[in-house]
């Protein structure tokens, strides 16, 4: 018995002594986030499309920010965002980068339940989970979550989901960048 309490009693104490040391050691060694990172990312609109080119918002402002990427790269930012971006980073506006994309209207995927097959496709594309369901079973989207970032519409086999615009209500209105006429130095 006495045994088996010893050994209790020095598994204890290894692990708090280990846990004291990792405490340590994330409080002395912690990475620290860029700031400029953080701002840039906090103006992308969090799609996680990849249309900019990077696999993600947070990429996307860490190239920003390192000077490796324009500022122009995002349309489900649209031209508020560019603005946005442009006034955070002391740069020149630049319209959208046509290559990447066009600016559309905020939108939800919306899974055709009759049609749905369960390949569970769809799941595996969206990058924030907001679809729900599971193999051989219908699936549908938590319009909540969903960005619009379109990336479950192609790899649906049978093309039962498709985008709808969010109506704008009190919830969901934002406040419009406003616009300035652009003057030519001459």
């Amino acid at each position: 018995m006495t045994v088996a309490i010893l050994a209790v009693l020095v598994m204890s104490g290894l692990a708090l002594a280990l846990g004291a040391a990792l405490g340590y050691a994330a409080v002395r060694y912690k990475v620290k986030e860029d700031p400029l990172v953080e701002k840039i990312d906090a103006i992308l609109p969090q799609t996680q499309c990849g249309q900019c080119g990077f696999p993600g918002c947070k990429p996307y402002a860490k190239a920003m920010a390192e000077g490796k990427a324009d500022i122009n790269r995002c349309p489900p930012g649209g031209e508020a965002g560019i603005r946005k971006l442009a006034e955070l980073l002391g740069v020149e506006f630049k319209p959208l980068n046509a290559e990447t994309g066009q600016t559309k209207p905020k939108s939800v995927a919306v899974i055709d339940e009759t049609l749905c097959i369960g390949c569970t496709l769809c799941l595996q594309a969206c990058p924030v989970d907001a679809i729900l369901g599971a193999a051989k079973q219908m699936h549908t989207v938590i319009a909540k979550e969903c960005t619009g970032c379109e990336l479950c519409v192609a790899p649906c086999p049978v093309d039962c989901i498709s985008m709808v615009p969010v109506s704008e209500t009190l919830t969901t209105w934002k406040w419009k960048y406003p616009v300035t006429p652009i003057t030519v130095a001459h």
